[in-house]
């Protein structure tokens, strides 16, 4: 709530780790929602929020560094291994 208000009242725009950082805010909200009326721990919800906070990692780390090197590639993989596990993870729930 705090950063909603101060994305908005002070900045008076969002940057791309703000609208990202509210996307895991978002993503923790439905995760809670969805164990309260399942009382299960849905494991894709973490996923994806690993996904995001990863992400946010990687603009970050861009934004701030302007330069190439090994921990760019690292996140990266690692965001594309996530990726392939939550794949993973719904090709058997589908079928």
């Amino acid at each position: 709530m705090f950063t909603y208000a101060d994305m908005f009242i002070a900045q008076r725009h969002a940057s791309i780790g703000d609208i990202l950082l509210l996307f895991i805010y978002l993503e923790l909200g439905a995760m809670v929602g969805i164990y309260f009326k399942t009382n299960t721990m849905p494991v894709r919800c973490l996923i994806y929020i690993a996904i995001t906070a990863l992400s946010r990692l990687l603009i970050a780390d861009i934004q701030s560094h302007h330069q190439v090197d090994n921990g760019i590639l690292i996140v990266s993989v690692a965001i594309l291994l996530l990726a392939i596990s939550t794949r993973v993870i719904r090709k058997p729930s589908s079928e």
